[in-house]
C-alpha cells in the first residue's frame, strides 16, 4: 500500500523557519520515502505504509521536542501511479 501524508507544524514564523519546522523537513527528508515537498506553509511525502508511518511518528515526536504546540496531518492512501 502507498500513502501520503500531509503535514504542518505550529507555531508559525514569517521572519525566520522555526526549529520544529527545521526538524520536521529533517525527518522527511532523512526518511525512506518515494516523494518529498517541503513548503512554507505545508508539506507532503508519499511512499510505502512502512516508511511514512515511521516518518510520522519520527516526525511527531521529534517536532514536539524542538518546540511545536500543534501538528496538523493527513495521511490517504493512494494508488501505485497516482502522485
Amino acid at each position: 500500500m502507498r500513502l501520503r501524508v500531509e503535514f504542518t507544524t505550529e507555531p508559525f514564523d514569517l521572519d525566520e523557519v522555526p526549529r520544529h519546522a527545521l526538524v520536521a523537513r529533517e525527518v522527511v527528508e532523512a526518511a525512506d520515502l518515494d516523494a518529498v515537498d517541503v513548503g512554507p506553509f505545508g508539506n507532503t511525502a508519499e511512499g510505502g505504509t512502512t516508511a511514512v508511518l515511521g516518518a510520522v511518528d519520527a516526525l511527531l515526536r521529534r517536532a514536539l521536542d524542538a518546540g511545536a504546540t500543534r501538528i496538523s496531518l493527513q495521511v490517504n492512501v493512494i494508488g501505485e501511479g497516482e502522485k
